[in-house]
C-alpha cells in the first residue's frame, strides 16, 4: 500500500515518495483555457495548499512529476512561468504593521526563489508591483500569481472589529496591484476559507471569477466516490462503502458529492488497526 497524504501540502513529495494521489490536474488545463483570474472557496483541510502547489510545478514544468497523470501529455512543457506564491497561513497577525511585515517577508522569499534581486520598499503595495514586473523581466514571460488563505489574516481578527479592518485594507489595497499589472499576468489563483464580497476587498477587481459554486469545478477539492474507490481501492475493499458513503460523501457546491480528504485520510489508519468503525458509530476527528 501506498502512504497516506495526510496533512502533505506538497506535490512534489506526493509524487516522488510514494503518497496516494488523486489526479485533479485536468482542473489546471481547464483554467488556463477559461480565464485568467480565478478565486475558490473551501472548508480547511480540503487540499486547496496541494492544489496550488500542483499548479505551481505545473508552470515551472516539472513535467517528470505528472507522468501517469492527465496533465502529462496534455500540456505545453516547452514554456515555463515565474510562479509568485504568496502565503497567509503561515502565522497569526496580530494587528496591521505585522501583516505588512509578513507581506515583506513573502515578497523576500518570492525574489530568492526565483533569482531576482532583492526588492527593499517601505510600500508593500509598491515592492509587489515590482517583483511582478522584475519577475517578468526576468524570465521574459507572463508571471503566475498563487495566494493561499487570503482571508487569514481578517479571519484571525474576526472577534477584534477594528484590527479586522486595518488588516482588510492592507489586503484590499495588496490585491488592487492585481488590476494594474493585468498585462504581465498569466494565471492568478487565490484561495481561502470565506467569500467576502468583491467591494469589501476585491475592489478594482472586477475580472475575477469565482469558482467556489461553479458546477463545473465542483470537485477540484475533495474525493469523489469513483475517484475514492479507484485511486484507494486497495484500503477500501473490505469497507462496507454504501455506509461509508452515507456517513462522509456529504460535501456539495453545486456539483457532485465529495468527501473531506483530510478525515477520510485520518479515517484508514484507526479502521484498519480496529480501533473504530463505522458500526460502533461515527469516528470523531
Amino acid at each position: 500500500m501506498k502512504k497516506l497524504p495526510i496533512g502533505i501540502q506538497s506535490f512534489e513529495k506526493i509524487r516522488s515518495e510514494g503518497y496516494y494521489y488523486v489526479d485533479k490536474t485536468h482542473f489546471i488545463k481547464k483554467l488556463v483555457e477559461e480565464g485568467t483570474y480565478f478565486f475558490l472557496s473551501r472548508p480547511r483541510r480540503f487540499g486547496k495548499s496541494l492544489f496550488l502547489d500542483t499548479i505551481k510545478q505545473a508552470f515551472l514544468g516539472k513535467r517528470e512529476l505528472f507522468k501517469g497523470l492527465y496533465l502529462y501529455d496534455n500540456w505545453d512543457w516547452s514554456q515555463t512561468y515565474p510562479v509568485v506564491h504568496i502565503d497567509f497561513g503561515g502565522g497569526l497577525v496580530d494587528d496591521a504593521s505585522k501583516l505588512e511585515k509578513w507581506i515583506t517577508v513573502q515578497i523576500g522569499r518570492n525574489c530568492d526563489n526565483l533569482g531576482i534581486p532583492p526588492i527593499i520598499h517601505d510600500d508593500y503595495r509598491t515592492a509587489f508591483e515590482d517583483l511582478i514586473l522584475k519577475a517578468q523581466a526576468h524570465y521574459q514571460q507572463k508571471v503566475v500569481i498563487l495566494v493561499d488563505e487570503y482571508d487569514k489574516p481578517i479571519l484571525d481578527r474576526i472577534e477584534e472589529p477594528e484590527i479586522a479592518r486595518e488588516n482588510r485594507e492592507i489586503l484590499k489595497d495588496f490585491y488592487s496591484v492585481l488590476k494594474d499589472t493585468d498585462p504581465y499576468l498569466k494565471l492568478v489563483f487565490l484561495t481561502g476559507v470565506s467569500r467576502f464580497s468583491k467591494v469589501s476587498i476585491f475592489s478594482g477587481l472586477n475580472q475575477l471569477n469565482d469558482i467556489t459554486l461553479d458546477p463545473d469545478f465542483a470537485t477540484l477539492c475533495g474525493y469523489t466516490q469513483s475517484e475514492l474507490e479507484r485511486v484507494f481501492e486497495d484500503r477500501i475493499k473490505d469497507f462496507d462503502k454504501e455506509e461509508l458513503k452515507v456517513w462522509y460523501n456529504g460535501y456539495s457546491w453545486l456539483g457532485q458529492r465529495v468527501y473531506n480528504p483530510f478525515i477520510y485520510c485520518c479515517y484508514f489508519p484507526r479502521r484498519c488497526s480496529g480501533r473504530t468503525g463505522l458500526r460502533q458509530g461515527r469516528p470523531r476527528f
